[in-house]
């Protein structure tokens, strides 16, 4: 027997905050993102907490009668406290040294753990079949995890909302990105 993830990231928000809510986009990517994933068998939906995670799963929520659990450990990886000159370089070394960690942030492994934490309790929970709303960061470390190719460049290409797969089986475990619903219809 084979279980699924369904891996999503949180369509357009009007910014980073916990309760930054979905641009005008952002509610019409959520309703394809519905649309596509309504064809899809699904169990269980878990969301991070934050405004953006939530309202982009909404549509589809509504339409399968599911209810959405919210788990804190899907909030998006703090990189540093304090402003870092050039993170996206710094960010990068983190996909490299998975320790490496700045001041008032979480490292790679730390916030992958996390993430991997609710995957692992999740499925052994849910017979086939989860979504799990995130991150741009923390989603391409959790797919780091399951597939160690997975990096920088990797998240630099995550589009708001993006969806993977990850396949758990008897064969090993499989990642591959499912769709992109960053057009509006």
């Amino acid at each position: 027997m084979s279980q699924v993830l369904y891996l999503v990231r949180h369509c357009q928000a009007t910014g980073q905050e916990p309760d930054a809510p979905l641009t005008e986009i952002g509610k019409q990517q959520a309703i394809v993102l519905a649309d596509r994933l309504s064809k899809v068998p699904v169990e269980r939906i878990i969301s991070s907490p934050f405004t953006r995670a939530c309202q982009s799963i909404t549509p589809l929520s509504e339409r399968l009668g599911l209810t959405v659990e919210v788990d804190e450990r899907l909030i998006e990886r703090v990189l540093s406290s304090v402003p870092l000159d050039n993170w996206r370089k710094r960010l990068a070394e983190t996909f490299v040294d998975l320790d490496l960690s700045f001041e008032g942030g979480e490292s790679s492994r730390t916030a992958m753990t996390r993430g991997v934490s609710v995957v692992r309790q999740a499925m052994q929970e849910t017979a086939n079949s989860i979504i799990i709303v995130t991150h741009g960061n923390l989603m391409a470390l959790i797919l780091k995890y399951f597939n160690e190719q997975v990096g920088y460049a990797e998240w630099e290409n995550l589009q708001n909302p993006d969806v993977y797969t990850v396949r758990f089986s008897r064969e090993g475990t499989s990642v591959e990105q499912m769709v992109q619903c960053s057009s509006p219809p």
